[in-house]
Formats: structure tokens, C-alpha cells, sequence
């Protein structure tokens, strides 16, 4: 994990076998990465919630995974972890014939759609 204590997760939640999971996950505010972005006025780097997603997807494909493409990605909401620090991701996994991980993930708070992202990871170990 890239971003130690930055987030913990709450609650994993298999909607799919092995398919298709949700998760709940609750944001460190008090990280010292929100102290350069932006002081005063915390805000999530776009590329720390897509580190989540990687890291999670590690997780569950058990393996080390490098970002191959990225497309759709669209950051919809910007995320105060002081006010928004609870977050909803939904993540849904395929695999393709040449055995890279196909992923699709939404996270949001509370009924705010905050990334929608597609993205194919390549498998490294």
C-alpha cells in the first residue's frame, strides 16, 4: 500500500462472485497528504482515489498490478475529507484473454457520484 493510514476499510461487501464488490471506507482526514492539498481547505487528489482503487484490486486479485490503460475517467465531485470522509467505492473485475485485470469502479458519498473510472491493469507478479 502506497498511501499508509490513509484510509481503512470499513466494510467489503461480494456482490458478484468474485466479480463485482462494494466497499465502504473511511478517510484518514487527519493525513499528512491533505496538509499540501490544500491547507485550510482539504481536498482528495484525483490520484489518491485511484491508488484506492488499485490497492483494493490488488487485494483482491492477490497480486501486483501495473495501470496498462485508463479510460472514462471522470472525476465528478470534489471529496472534503473533513466534511466527506466516508466513502461508498463499487468495483467490478474481469479478466481478459491475455490475463489482465479489467476494471470499472464508482465511489461516492453519500448519494454523490465523486469518480466514475475504467481501467486494465496488467499483472507484474
Amino acid at each position: 500500500m502506497v498511501l499508509k493510514n490513509f484510509y481503512t476499510i470499513e466494510k467489503k461487501e461480494t456482490l458478484n462472485e468474485n466479480t463485482s464488490y462494494a466497499f465502504d471506507i473511511l478517510i484518514n482526514n487527519k493525513h499528512t497528504i491533505f496538509e499540501g492539498h490544500f491547507p485550510g481547505n482539504p481536498i482528495m487528489p484525483g490520484v489518491c482515489m485511484m491508488q484506492i482503487t488499485k490497492d483494493i484490486v490488488e487485494d483482491l486479485t492477490n497480486s501486483k498490478l501495473f495501470m496498462k490503460k485508463c479510460s472514462n475517467v471522470k472525476f465528478m465531485a470534489i471529496i472534503n475529507p473533513d466534511i466527506n470522509k466516508n466513502l461508498h467505492l463499487k468495483i467490478d473485475i474481469k479478466f481478459d484473454e491475455n490475463g489482465d485485470v479489467k476494471v470499472k469502479q464508482s465511489t461516492k458519498f453519500e448519494d454523490t457520484v465523486a469518480l466514475k473510472l475504467s481501467v486494465v491493469y496488467k499483472k507484474v507478479s
